[in-house]
């Protein structure tokens, strides 16, 4: 195995698979990333059998300008393999390996001989099935990341929470993630007559959305039985499924409320930061909201610290006058998921969840909070 590329463009697709890559896996193999070199490119593959990434640097590749002189494979030690292709003096690097599945790493006047490992050992992906599967830009798959997978779990405790739930029926796909304290729902239209209900590690769809180099590709998503697999011209993306039954949450989001007040996003969103200055310094990490006629008050107090007030800027208020406590880092996680739009909350009462949505929009997309007991 023999081939000499651009050292940058090769680093970029390393730096991809990385993502799956853990040093703390029980399969020594599974440190390493496995490097299988054929006619059609440079297939590099990474996996801590949660996630596996495998992506392929193609043969004409014009940034690569690769120039194959020997197919083969094998498996480095993924963490100091990148380290010495990143300090490589060089732009192009030449990459052989040698007798004894030892690998010659040379560029300028610089060589590294590395030892590695029989790529044949290197677990095996599962097959695709070509039945269940849907198409969508890879930017709608990272909006409906990031506007649900701050929402999961952190506490392995009931680990199907530590997933966002995906559903899809009669053409309509739901993503739902909660905590037990917060919710975060997004729906959107999907042209598909295929019907699935799974649940993904939160870990890999943050590890997903980070891995897409262009927004505006289509991302293939296949569904298996324990496995899923999103699939780009150039990248498969595998995650295993979470075990469990997810909780139904569409009982959890309230029809009807008694108080509604209407901000702009990102204006709201600086206030709460203001405020969250001090309830992080106390021991209770709460702040108030004051809903009257003539004004709405954010307040925060920390007897350790000290006390917060402003006076907030709204668009409208109305029904009932309201005094509601919160976290204010899940309100800017809801926050900063909209954007800079006008949101409405809505409240039902001072101990019942409220609920975030854009004003004008078509977007079928909802958070939901619940607020902190403080009497």
């Amino acid at each position: 195995m023999k081939v000499t590329l651009n050292r940058l463009r090769f680093l970029q697709e390393l730096q991809t698979v990385q993502r799956a890559i853990s040093s703390k896996t029980t399969i020594p193999i599974l440190t390493g990333v496995k490097i299988l070199l054929t006619k059609e490119g440079l297939q590099l593959t990474g996996s801590n059998t949660d996630i596996s990434i495998e992506t392929l640097l193609k043969a004409d590749d014009e940034k690569a300008q690769m120039d194959i002189a020997e197919t083969g494979a094998i498996v480095l030690q993924a963490r100091f393999f990148s380290d010495i292709i990143r300090r490589l003096p060089e732009e192009f690097f030449t990459f052989e390996v040698t007798e004894n599945q030892q690998v010659k790493i040379s560029s300028g006047k610089a060589e590294f001989v590395v030892n590695g490992l029989g790529a044949d050992n290197y677990p095996h992906l599962p097959a695709i099935d070509a039945e269940n599967k849907i198409q969508l830009e890879a930017k709608i798959f990272t909006q409906l990341i990031n506007e649900t997978v701050f929402s999961v779990s952190q506490h392995e405790s009931r680990p199907i929470l530590t997933g966002v739930h995906f559903t899809l029926k009669d053409g309509l796909l739901t993503a739902v993630a909660t905590d037990s304290h917060r919710l975060s729902q997004r729906k959107i239209n999907v042209d598909s007559n295929i019907s699935f209900n799974m649940v993904i590690p939160g870990k890999s769809l943050t590890e997903l959305s980070r891995s897409f180099s262009d927004e505006n590709e289509l991302v293939e998503m296949a569904i298996m039985e324990n496995q899923v697999v999103f699939k780009t011209s150039n990248m498969y993306f595998y995650s295993r499924l979470l075990e469990g039954n997810y909780p139904d949450t569409s009982r959890l989001i309230p029809t009807s409320f008694n108080t509604e007040a209407v901000f702009n996003g990102h204006t709201l969103a600086q206030a709460i930061e203001r405020a969250s200055l001090l309830s992080h310094e106390g021991r209770n990490n709460i702040v108030k909201l004051t809903i009257s006629d003539a004004h709405i008050l954010l307040s925060g107090n920390s007897p350790e610290v000290g006390y917060v007030e402003e006076e907030l800027s709204y668009e409208k208020v109305s029904g009932d006058p309201l005094e509601i406590s919160f976290n204010p880092d899940y309100m800017k996680d809801a926050l900063k998921a909209f954007g800079d739009i006008d949101i409405a909350i809505h409240f039902i009462s001072p101990v019942r969840p409220f609920t975030l949505e854009p004003v004008e929009s078509s977007e079928a997309f909802i958070q939901l909070i619940t607020p902190v007991r403080t009497n």
